[in-house]
């Protein structure tokens, strides 16, 4: 995985850029076409120190107007399900593989998420989660580096260095597929009991 340079930093370290460094670079985008469609920018939104990590997909109708991840109905279907983590919205960070709602909803294309994955890497090595939790094939693909589908990698943990990583299936598709909840909750639970297993260590946190 490379290192973005950030300007004011030599062989910066994880944890050592902050989130805000990372958007600032970001500006006014238009590394990919998306930047021109787009009315907002959604960089990313929740703890910078949470030990759980989200990545989904792209900003829909909704995140495009306000400017924040999961605000829709795949949000709202996602607040409820962190419970099954143990987790809440505020402890945790939420980001996208791209930044730009792609036209219509539709999926990524392959040379927009290279354009935008080095902010991603980025964000991730800023938190410096223990867990990553991909929702979906593109985020699951992405973090995972496999061309595999999130239905045949769901259902397990797979360590790839420092970080935890589940895939799962995308809240949003939930909502269409109604079977697959009890699948994405079964994940979330498995989530919550690796975070249970290994708690923080009360001094210096975790590591």
């Amino acid at each position: 995985m490379s290192v973005m340079h950030i300007p004011g930093h030599e062989h910066q370290r994880p944890r050592e850029v902050t989130l805000q460094e990372i958007r600032d670079l970001m500006g006014n985008c238009q590394l990919c076409p998306l930047g021109a469609t787009r009315t907002n920018l959604v960089f990313g939104v929740g703890n910078p120190h949470a030990r759980v990590m989200f990545v989904g997909e792209g900003p829909g109708r909704n995140e495009d107007l306000q400017g924040e991840p999961f605000v829709g109905a795949a949000g709202h279907k996602l607040d409820a399900l962190l419970s099954c983590a143990g987790l809440t919205r505020e402890e945790i960070y939420i980001a996208n593989v791209v930044k730009c709602r792609p036209p219509g909803n539709r999926n990524p294309k392959p040379e927009e998420i290279e354009a935008c994955s080095p902010f991603l890497r980025e964000q991730i090595r800023s938190i410096w989660p223990d867990v990553i939790v991909c929702l979906g094939n593109f985020a699951s693909q992405f973090v995972l580096r496999t061309n595999k589908g999130v239905t045949s990698l769901r259902g397990q943990l797979y360590q790839t260095g420092h970080f935890v990583v589940c895939p799962t299936f995308h809240p949003a598709a939930c909502i269409y597929h109604s079977d697959w909840q009890p699948l994405l909750e079964a994940d979330l639970r498995m989530v919550g009991a690796w975070l249970a297993d290994h708690p923080v260590p009360a001094e210096g946190g975790a590591q």
